[in-house]
C-alpha cells in the first residue's frame, strides 16, 4: 500500500492499494479506516484537492463501505513482534 503523508485539517495520511481498490485514511483523531470499492481516481483526487476534507465528505463519506481498522504503534511493538 502507498501511504502519503497529507496536509489537511482533517487527516494526516493516506493510503491506497490499486490491486484492492481500498483507500484507507487516518485522522487526526488518530482513528483509521479503510473504504472498499475505492476507484483510483478517487484517491488521486484526494490527492489533489485544495481542502482534502471536503473533498472526503463529497467523495467517499456515505459513498463506500467502511470498517474502522486497527491502528499499528511501531513505537509500542517490542522488537521482533508482528
Amino acid at each position: 500500500m502507498n501511504i502519503t503523508a497529507v496536509e489537511s485539517t482533517t487527516l494526516i495520511a493516506i493510503g491506497y492499494d490499486e490491486s484492492l481498490k481500498l483507500l484507507r485514511l487516518e485522522f487526526r483523531s488518530r482513528a483509521v479506516y479503510e473504504y472498499f470499492g475505492v476507484p483510483a481516481a478517487v484517491h488521486e483526487a484526494l490527492l489533489r484537492a485544495p481542502s482534502i476534507g471536503a473533498c472526503f465528505n463529497r467523495m467517499v463519506r456515505g459513498c463506500f463501505p467502511f470498517c474502522r481498522a486497527v491502528r499499528i504503534d511501531s513505537e509500542r511493538c517490542p522488537e521482533g513482534g508482528l
